[in-house]
């Protein structure tokens, strides 16, 4: 059975919560239900978190309320919609009572429609818009009301590689994103004119093996998918933690991310004619579409979805790039230590007469 749709406007219906210990950290995750909220919501539990879970599922935030749990962490619980500002301030509000002020705020929740921009009407690019771009600035005020007075506290905004390049059939959630990015840059700099200890951080994430392709709304004719290669949620969750932990400007995620970012800056005009001729068919299985199938644009699709999509077989656990970036003091001594090593190999080689090149 659906769970109760969060009329706009209306206060967060049900907040739970077990006692409170003498000391803990606190993490608001939205959009923790599924995919990548939900990982990152577990992930943050095994490093000592109590965990605020925010999204409009009740019955999979319980699902997800029950791991945290399990992790030997107190969980509590917001339905509500992400684009309603009322309803987040008052969700903010319900967790800080039930579990203290957060440390962390992470803005995670989003939706897409996948399709050509002339086939996305009017309401449903803002309802996209609302979400994945005004659901994070929401959150973001609610999580400053909190943290600004206690001059501490960090804010993870998860973006996209998509925040930097834009594709085809993806504009409503392309534009959120990219907005995203200037919101997070304009607060950036005022955080800093203030002298704030308070810290906002972007992740910015690679194609993601999640259940948003079995739920966001699509009108393609066959079955979406992300444009491999794709990555494990899990991978998203450590480097949201990591940037938590160890907040910095910015932090790119998977090594394709990194590549379209960088071709991004040097051929954006070759980018569009690939992007043209490619992009369709990267979205696209060959499997038909239902057409029957429902979509979570206006109220969740009920379900027990959890972090994991449908594409696990073919989604990496690990993401090199990712684990260099969370370690790079260490990756720095290891590439000096080569470094240093090679210069004395070569230098011994010098010595006993032979070049670099013989056998």
């Amino acid at each position: 059975m659906s769970p109760p749709e969060t009329r706009p406007g209306a206060p967060c219906p049900d907040v739970t919560a077990r006692a409170r210990p003498v000391v803990s950290k606190v993490v608001v995750v939205t959009g923790a239900s599924a995919g990548v909220g939900r990982a990152a919501a577990r992930l943050f539990a095994t490093r000592g978190y109590d965990v605020g879970l925010i999204a409009r599922d009740r019955s999979r935030l319980e699902a997800t309320a029950a791991e945290v749990r399990a992790a030997g962490r107190r969980a509590a619980i917001a339905e509500c919609d992400l684009a309603d500002d009322k309803a987040v301030m008052t969700a903010a509000a319900d967790l800080a009572s039930a579990l203290g002020p957060p440390d962390v705020w992470v803005n995670n929740a989003m939706t897409s429609v996948f399709a050509e921009f002339t086939d996305i009407e009017s309401d449903e690019f803002r309802r996209v818009t609302e979400v994945t771009y005004l659901g994070a600035v929401y959150g973001t005020r609610a999580a400053l009301d909190r943290m600004l007075p206690r001059d501490r506290g960090v804010i993870v905004q998860v973006g996209s590689a998509l925040a930097h390049r834009a594709i085809p059939l993806q504009s409503a959630y392309c534009g959120a994103k990219h907005a995203l990015d200037g919101f997070t840059e304009s607060l950036r700099c005022e955080l800093l004119h203030r002298r704030s200890n308070v810290k906002v951080t972007i992740v910015q994430m690679p194609a993601l093996n999640t259940p948003q392709f079995d739920w966001v709304l699509s009108r393609l004719p066959n079955r979406s998918q992300p444009v491999p290669p794709i990555y494990q949620p899990e991978v998203a969750a450590r480097a949201i933690v990591h940037a938590a932990e160890h907040p910095r400007r910015e932090m790119w995620v998977g090594a394709t991310t990194v590549a379209t970012i960088l071709a991004q800056k040097v051929m954006p005009g070759l980018l569009d004619r690939y992007l043209a001729r490619t992009g369709y068919r990267g979205q696209q299985t060959v499997v038909p579409a239902d057409p029957s199938r429902p979509s979570n644009l206006w109220r969740p699709v009920p379900g027990h979805y959890a972090a994991r999509g449908r594409f696990s077989d073919r989604a990496l656990s690990v993401s090199v790039q990712s684990m260099l970036n969370r370690h790079r003091v260490a990756a720095a001594a290891v590439a000096a230590a080569g470094t240093a090593l090679g210069r004395v190999a070569l230098t011994a080689m010098r010595r006993n007469g032979a070049s670099p090149a013989s056998e």
